[in-house]
């Protein structure tokens, strides 16, 4: 085996691991294009959100909810004994 053998075979990986750096690369591009894309629909989505009134919400409260049937019920939560 003469020098530009050894050559050969060592270049062999190391463009093996170029190559995948590479591709690794432009998934991870493709990855934040993708990311960003969402975002921007999101944004969007929380434009969209921010341009309507809130509107309140009705309550059952006295004898309107005594009359629906529920009730006034107050719970306790205490930590548990081990």
């Amino acid at each position: 085996m003469d020098l530009d053998d050894s050559k050969a075979e060592i270049a062999g990986p190391i463009e093996l691991v170029a190559d995948l750096s590479e591709i690794a690369a432009q998934c991870a591009a493709s990855n934040l294009l993708d990311f960003a894309a969402q975002l921007a629909g999101l944004a969007e989505d929380l434009k969209a959100l921010a341009a309507r009134p809130i509107e309140p919400v009705p309550t059952l409260t006295g004898r309107r909810s005594a009359e629906a049937g529920f009730s006034s019920i107050t719970l306790k939560i205490e930590p548990a004994r081990q």
